[in-house]
C-alpha cells in the first residue's frame, strides 16, 4: 500500500514536472491596425451613463433636419396645431387596416365599421394624451437630434391643447379617408 502511494506521488509529480518542462510560447507579433482618429460612436453629452450616443445616423445633418421638421419638434407651431397635424395623419392611415383587415372586411359595411373603429382608436389615444397631461409632465429635454425642443409641451395646458387637436385631426383624417374611399372604390 505504501508503494502504491509512492507510485501515485511519483506519477503526480511527473505530470506537474512535464508542464514545467514545456517552453513558454512567445507572443506572436500580430500587425495591429491603427485606431481611427474619429470614433464612429461617441457619447453625445460626454457622459457614458446618459446613454445618448452620437452615431453616424442620428448625428447626420439630414436626420437632424428631418426630425426637426416633424410636427412634434417644428418651431413656431402651437400645441393645437401639433396635435392637429399628428391626428390628421393617424386618422387617415388607420382607416385602411381596419377596413381591409377588420371582421366585416367582406361586407358592404366594411368602410363604415373601419370608420367607427378608427374613431374609437383615436378616442382612446386622445384619452391617453389627456391623462398624460394631467400627470404634470416634465419639460422636454434637449438631445443631439432635437437641440431646441418645444417648451409649450412642458406644461399640462400644452398637452391638453395637443389632445384636442389630435382628436379633431384624427376624426377629420378618418372622415377624409372615408370620403376618398367612397369616391374611388365603391
Amino acid at each position: 500500500m505504501a508503494s502504491s502511494k509512492s507510485n501515485d506521488r511519483s506519477s503526480h509529480s511527473s505530470e506537474h514536472s512535464g508542464v514545467q518542462d514545456q517552453p513558454q510560447r512567445k507572443a506572436s507579433s500580430v500587425a495591429k491596425k491603427p485606431m481611427p482618429s474619429v470614433a464612429p460612436f461617441v457619447f453625445a453629452a460626454g457622459d457614458p451613463q446618459e446613454g445618448n450616443l452620437a452615431t453616424p445616423i442620428n448625428n447626420s445633418a439630414f436626420t437632424r433636419w428631418f426630425i426637426n421638421q416633424l410636427p412634434a419638434y417644428r418651431q413656431g407651431v402651437s400645441p393645437f396645431q401639433r396635435g392637429l397635424q399628428v391626428g390628421l395623419s393617424h386618422g387617415f392611415w388607420l382607416l385602411g387596416p381596419f377596413v381591409a383587415l377588420g371582421p366585416l372586411r367582406d361586407t358592404n359595411l366594411a368602410l363604415f365599421a373601419g370608420l367607427g373603429a378608427t374613431i374609437g382608436l383615436v378616442g382612446i389615444a386622445t384619452l391617453a394624451i389627456a391623462v398624460y397631461a394631467e400627470s404634470a409632465p416634465l419639460p422636454p429635454i434637449a438631445t443631439l437630434t432635437t437641440p431646441k425642443p418645444p417648451t409649450d409641451l412642458g406644461v399640462p395646458q400644452g398637452w391638453r391643447l395637443l389632445a384636442r387637436g389630435f382628436w379633431f385631426g384624427g376624426t377629420s383624417g378618418a372622415f377624409f379617408a372615408t370620403v376618398l374611399l367612397l369616391i374611388f372604390t365603391f
